[in-house]
């Protein structure tokens, strides 16, 4: 006796193979294949191009210092210092490790590699929750292939920062927001008459990573913030005002769960209420030269002018140098010549700092300029280390260059430099453009409903959710006074699903909006 199908045929989405071949499925033979070229291109990088940076060093001594010594702090004049320079969650994490594998960097790096892997497992089931009905699959597919080969994110499981585990954990809190927010709230409740999830409970789910992840970067509670206002907008036509409020209450108290043990921590050993790391990474007692951040953001908006003036400050044999500043880092040659004194008089101090009186002086250099050109300090300079944040050829990590200009001196020196430069250029470009292709593309499968209400077209209130958050980390980024462009790599799970949206074919859709309308 042969059973009914559980869903007619036409209910069900369009294979890309057929279904069943030596009893594989072809989405478990595709889905093996991506998580196989996703660990090879990791360890590639691993074995082959591991990364190093100087944050490195005091991500590892905070870790070490904690499994030692059960203190989150660092060795200072011989004397071991809490501090609350970084948030915990990386250096907990490269505690755990060392714990659970030994204390080497091969298990560091590995265990990275393994997160990022599963980064991309959540990267197919975030594009799956942004398409239509009857293309999720297909979608989740190209979208799990898009992430396992992206070069962009894979290389930062050779290092030691905090980009592999922070994007695991904002790739899942995304994914939690975008399912929530694709159906509208019936109730206020966690489960529905079926016992499934509902929108309330997705959006918990994700305030929680949020509040996870902001323990690994600052920066995290941006989604936050995006995820509350979205979330009203979508349900203060159904609730009502007053479980509006409550609704965000309740995901700003879900958020704040996993940071409560950091700030018990600062209240008891610091004597200070604090959730998140500070704003400025100093020592206690360190002054921050806020003034000679305020004069770069006037005019500083290449990665590479990062180098020559903010991680110059307090280093060694590392001179301020007037002459190496681009020419729109002085508005005249009499204020050149005022940054010049500024610059001498840092280099002549005896312990290379920054001190308050000579802060103040930048600051009223970047007050002057500001006066004269609003526009240029609020409007220009950010949108510029807004592209350079999002388009400078990522390859920091590797041990060449990254300049591309002059082509012809830099093509005589290195052929191969040039080549994976340009490149990454290209494949930097060609990502955002897909996205909006994708962005395009579902708006087009936009309608559709079954016979019950369910949303059946594509997730667009999920899609405005992850621009919004581009948005808005893209922003906050530009205030930041080294913009680097590692900062956006968590951003770029939710462009790969953008890109994955391509693969939307509107007929699928029809036919399952037709086939779900049929069967009720």
């Amino acid at each position: 006796m042969t059973g009914q199908p559980l869903t007619p045929p036409h209910v069900q989405e369009g294979s890309i193979i057929p279904a069943e071949r030596g009893g594989v499925t072809a989405l478990c033979a595709y889905a093996f294949l991506a998580i196989l070229a996703a660990l090879g291109l990791r360890l590639l990088f691993i074995f082959r191009f591991p990364g190093s940076a100087e944050d490195s060093d005091l991500y590892l001594q905070l870790a070490r210092a904690w499994a030692d010594h059960h203190v989150y702090g660092f060795w200072l004049n011989g004397h071991l210092v809490p501090t609350d320079l970084r948030a915990p969650g990386y250096p907990a994490f490269l505690a755990g490790v060392a714990v659970l594998f030994g204390r080497s960097m091969q298990a560091i790096l590995f265990s990275q590699a393994a997160f990022d892997v599963l980064s991309c497992g959540l990267t197919a089931a975030l594009a799956s929750a942004l398409a239509p009905a009857g293309s999720r699959r297909r979608i989740s597919i190209i979208a799990l292939w898009l992430a396992a080969t992206c070069p962009f994110v894979a290389n930062y499981s050779a290092v030691v920062l905090t980009e592999t585990l922070v994007t695991f954990l904002a790739t899942a809190a995304l994914f939690c927001f975008v399912l929530g927010i694709r159906q509208e709230f019936a109730a206020l409740r966690l489960r529905d008459e079926r016992k499934h999830a509902t929108p309330l409970a997705w959006a918990l789910l994700g305030a929680f990573l949020t509040g996870t992840a902001t323990l690994v970067r600052p920066e995290m509670p941006l989604l936050l913030v995006v995820a509350v206002v979205l979330y009203a907008l979508r349900g203060a036509r159904t609730l009502g005002a007053r479980k509006t409020i409550f609704l965000a209450a309740a995901i700003a108290g879900a958020f704040l769960l996993p940071l409560l043990p950091w700030a018990a921590r600062n209240l008891i050993t610091l004597r200070k209420v604090q959730f998140i790391a500070t704003r400025y990474a100093t020592l206690p007692g360190e002054y921050a030269p806020v003034g000679f951040y305020a004069w770069t953001g006037t005019w500083l908006e290449r990665y590479r002018d990062v180098y020559l003036t903010v991680w110059k400050i307090s280093e060694v044999d590392q001179p301020l140098d007037v002459d190496e500043l681009p020419s729109a880092a002085f508005d005249s040659p009499e204020e050149k010549a005022r940054i010049a004194d500024l610059f001498k008089e840092y280099n002549d101090s005896p312990d290379l700092e920054i001190t308050p009186e000579l802060d103040g002086r930048f600051a009223e250099i970047a007050r002057e300029r500001t006066r004269r050109h609003p526009l240029r300090t609020y409007v220009r300079v950010p949108f510029e280390r807004a592209l350079t944040i999002w388009f400078t050829p990522r390859t920091e990590l590797f041990s060449i260059d990254g300049k591309f200009w002059p082509l012809r001196e830099q093509w005589e020196d290195s052929h191969a430099d040039v080549l994976v430069t340009g490149g990454f250029a290209v494949l930097g470009y060609l990502y955002v453009a897909l996205a909006v292709g994708g962005i395009w593309l579902a708006w087009s499968a936009r309608e559709g409903r079954s016979a019950a209400g369910t949303a059946l077209g594509s997730n667009l209130w999920g899609i405005g959710l992850l621009l919004a958050y581009f948005l808005v980390r893209t922003a906050f980024l530009t205030t930041v006074e080294a913009p680097e462009p590692r900062y956006v790599v968590s951003c770029y799970p939710g462009v790969l699903a953008l890109i994955a949206l391509l693969g939307i074919r509107t007929e699928m859709r029809e036919e399952a909006i037709e086939g779900s309308n049929a069967s009720k």
